[in-house]
């Protein structure tokens, strides 16, 4: 069950309105980097938790303060569109700036939320619920919310380079902060787990007795030319779960050729490809 009140997280202000920049913060709203992404990301994983009781308490605690962050955002989203043309023809009645404005903004903001924020990126695609990452597994998990949280601090730190206003740039501040925490809070739990060592291979388990001990630890170069680097680090020494030793060889075709049966003629192929080697040699046979 969730509660609220009236008061946002973080104080949300808009010194000088501008329809632009609430599309670009559409993009931290709905966008596969935004807030919709890892406030529903951490509730399902909460929701769908198994084991320890305080993993899936503090995923619960985490999705709803990004609930707070859909609400900062969406906010700030709508005192940009504050003043906003509500029509072409009152920008024309202006001047020749109508491009730099008008299409500059996003005009669903107009004709499909009536000056407010919506459930989309700053392109005004619909927010896409398969970025939505549980799988059941805890570490995998933590570090989806790695990337999620790192892509997410990464976008919001354009955002701040992209507007001028203090009170946009205070608000992202805090945003970036709390991605900041967010991402620690996530390697936290992936440390306490047992690290690289311990953690790894994912899952973990999963005996490794059962893969194939000759590719576990390999790097395969696909290079044509060369074979890639023998001392980079992924190439040797100890791997980084302590489990193996690193190593190298160029790849080799040892699967053989695929060989597939004919088509199954209820799928309606070719009658070529119905006849098989003989069907295609009287098609070149009777091209000449």
């Amino acid at each position: 069950m969730f509660y609220h009140d009236h008061k946002l997280q973080y104080k949300v202000r808009v010194e000088k309105p501008n329809p632009t920049f609430a599309r670009m913060l559409q993009q931290a709203i709905g966008g596969i980097e935004g807030e919709m992404r890892v406030c529903m990301q951490y509730l399902f994983q909460a929701w769908n938790s198994r084991g320890p009781a305080r993993y899936r308490d503090m995923l619960l605690e985490t999705g709803t303060e990004e609930i707070a962050h859909i609400e900062m955002l969406a906010t700030a989203v709508a005192l940009n569109l504050e003043g906003a043309p509500l029509s072409l023809k009152e920008e024309m009645a202006k001047d020749k700036m109508i491009g730099a404005v008008m299409g500059g903004m996003n005009p669903q903001h107009v004709l499909s939320a009536g000056l407010g924020a919506m459930a989309v990126d700053s392109n005004g695609n619909p927010f896409n619920g398969s970025w939505i990452v549980s799988s059941g597994n805890l570490a995998a998990d933590m570090y989806a919310n790695v990337m999620a949280e790192s892509t997410g601090r990464l976008l919001a730190t354009r955002l701040w380079e992209a507007t001028d206003d203090p009170g946009m740039k205070d608000m992202l501040s805090f945003l970036i902060a709390r991605d900041t925490m967010h991402q620690n809070q996530w390697l936290a739990v992936l440390e306490e787990l047992g690290g690289l060592h311990g953690v790894h291979p994912i899952p973990n388990s999963f005996p490794q007795a059962q893969e194939n001990q000759d590719f576990n630890y390999t790097f395969v170069s696909t290079h044509i030319d060369r074979m890639s680097e023998t001392d980079a680090r992924w190439a040797k020494g100890k791997s980084m779960d302590g489990k193996g030793e690193f190593s190298v060889i160029p790849a080799d075709p040892i699967g053989g050729e695929p060989k597939l049966s004919p088509p199954d003629p209820r799928g309606h192929a070719q009658v070529e490809q119905l006849d098989g080697r003989a069907g295609i040699f009287n098609k070149i046979k009777g091209a000449f």
